[in-house]
């Protein structure tokens, strides 16, 4: 439990950093998939934020997608946007990338500074729910205050 407090703390600091006041509920199940998450939250799936880390083929520049729990990542189109296509990286290189496992990968607060994108889908709520550093952690927030405070720069991901 030690760890998922430390991380939960770390992305309300990085929240509040960025100028954005969240709450984070800590659910009884988990929240590990757009789905789960969804049901723990009482909302649908598509105002679930996955938080997809990819790494940039060439530069090797890693990448944070802010994506609709009910959208898919087009990578041949997000290659064509981004200038280079992007490939998946493993459970470890997520950990080592922004200190958080997967499932619990929140959108602020990673040990490393991260290119983010943001699924235009997302804006298109009054308010969101994301990961909050850990598997059954997660806090709402408005989906432009989201994109401002992580800096993501808005995309169609599909």
């Amino acid at each position: 439990m030690a760890s998922t407090t430390r991380s939960s703390d770390r992305v309300k600091v990085a929240a509040r950093a960025a100028g954005i006041d969240i709450s984070v509920e800590h659910m009884p199940d988990t929240t590990r998939t757009a789905e789960d998450a969804a049901k723990a939250c009482g909302t649908s799936v598509a105002q679930i934020v996955k938080s997809l880390i990819f790494r940039k083929a060439e530069s090797g520049e890693a990448v944070l997608l802010l994506v609709s729990g009910k959208n898919r990542v087009n990578e041949e189109k997000m290659a064509e946007r981004l200038g280079e296509a992007l490939q998946r990286v493993d459970a470890r290189t997520v950990r080592e990338l922004t200190g958080f496992a997967i499932g619990g990968v929140a959108p602020l607060g990673s040990t490393s500074p991260l290119a983010t994108y943001i699924d235009e889908d997302l804006l298109t709520f009054d308010s969101v729910w994301a990961a909050a550093g850990a598997p059954n952690a997660v806090f709402e927030v408005a989906p432009h205050k989201l994109k401002d405070a992580t800096g993501a720069e808005a995309i169609r991901v599909g």
